[in-house]
């Protein structure tokens, strides 16, 4: 099967630190490849990848001096997806993960396109899918297309990493860890106060988009301050790579999700339970998909729960949270997941195409084209 993988292009494939699409997209690429299809990946210059590689910039946007607007309707990200989609005829079917950016392209391909949008679907974002509703979606959890109730999903398919290699800890080293994004939908400065409550160690290993007006707002009135006050207790180490984070994760006591958004899916948190770190989330989007409360970690609706879940979570089997994450969420079983998808939605397309020509062949034996003639009648 020939197949398009369009990825963003403001992080690499896969990425050097923050970037949870961009690991998805680049395990997703890998298995299809070592499953034996010619794929074609579209991303930035610097990525890395064993299928075909085709670049419109040198390296990642984050990277490209004097780039604006690097996460909008910057020119070369849509110069990226516009050369992908000028080459569709060399492909069966087209993986477009840029969501809103490539939809009004996707709209008017000819070749089949599916869709993932790996964030939370709202009221504007349901408009927009609703009316240009050519490409088929594939939501990243349940939870997540139960918000998009107008539109039809194909699928859905969880995330998945080859996380048999992670490393693993049976025991902990007492301090609790937040891996993500700065961010206030990712309710960052809760997990702070419950660090502060239960007199721990928090490490803080996040990324900080200080170019994005809001996200330092948020910065400056709510994480500062808290690092300023409890310097002894809250560590912001800013990003970091995937090792330095599996070896936090592998240690951690637990991994704190306070998020206050609809959580697509949480993909620090399967990586989390490979290492053997239990996780304590807020009861958002797809987290009881995620976590299975009590044995993997612990659901939970609020700050003074998150207290008393910490507390009682060493009663978690880290080796089973570790072997659950493992088994549901492999890089191999979201890679079948969507290569049944593309093989439906091509075969859709024939079907189509099929019924097409019979309804020509149809219309023109009514206007008696191609009947054979009868000299003698």
């Amino acid at each position: 099967m020939r197949i398009a993988q369009i990825a963003p292009i403001p992080e690499r494939v896969p990425p050097k630190k923050y970037g949870g699409t961009e690991r998805v997209i680049y395990y997703l690429t890998e298995e299809l490849v070592k499953m034996g299809h010619d794929v074609t990946l579209f991303a930035s210059g610097d990525s890395i990848t064993s299928a075909k590689l085709v670049s419109v910039v040198p390296k990642a946007l984050r990277e490209m001096p004097n780039e604006k607007d690097i996460y909008g309707f910057n020119v070369n990200s849509l110069l990226n997806m516009g050369l992908a989609y000028s080459m569709q005829d060399q492909f069966d079917v087209i993986h477009d993960h840029n969501a809103h950016m490539g939809l009004p392209t996707a709209n008017i391909s000819q070749t089949p396109v599916v869709m993932t949008w790996h964030g939370p679907y709202d009221e504007e974002m349901n408009r927009y899918f609703s009316m240009l509703n050519r490409p088929y979606l594939v939501s990243i959890s349940d939870a997540q297309a139960a918000r998009a109730p107008g539109l039809s999903f194909v699928s859905t398919v969880y995330n998945g990493l080859p996380m048999e290699h992670y490393p693993f800890s049976p025991t902990h080293k007492g301090y609790l860890l937040y891996v993500g994004r700065i961010d206030m939908e990712k309710g960052v400065h809760i997990s702070m106060d419950a660090a502060v409550r239960l007199n721990r160690k928090l490490v803080i290993a996040a990324k900080l988009d200080d170019q994005v007006q809001s996200i330092k707002k948020y910065f400056d009135d709510y994480i500062q301050p808290r690092l300023a006050v409890h310097p002894e207790l809250l560590q912001w180490i800013g990003e970091v790579d995937e090792d330095t984070r599996n070896e936090l994760m592998k240690n951690a006591m637990c991994l704190l999700h306070a998020v206050t958004w609809p959580e697509p899916f949480g993909l620090t948190l399967i990586e989390a339970m490979a290492c053997g770190c239990p996780v304590v989330a807020f009861n958002q989007g797809s987290i009881p998909e995620v976590i299975d409360d009590g044995k993997t970690g612990f659901i939970v609706e609020n700050l003074d729960e998150m207290v008393a879940a910490v507390k009682k979570i060493d009663r978690i089997d880290r080796a089973h949270a570790r072997e659950y994450a493992i088994q549901t969420f492999s890089a191999r079983r979201m890679a079948q997941g969507y290569l049944d998808v593309y093989e439906r939605v091509i075969a859709y397309k024939k079907l189509k195409e099929e019924k097409l020509r019979n309804v020509a062949k149809r219309q023109k034996l009514f206007l008696g084209f191609g009947q054979t003639s009868n000299p003698g009648a």
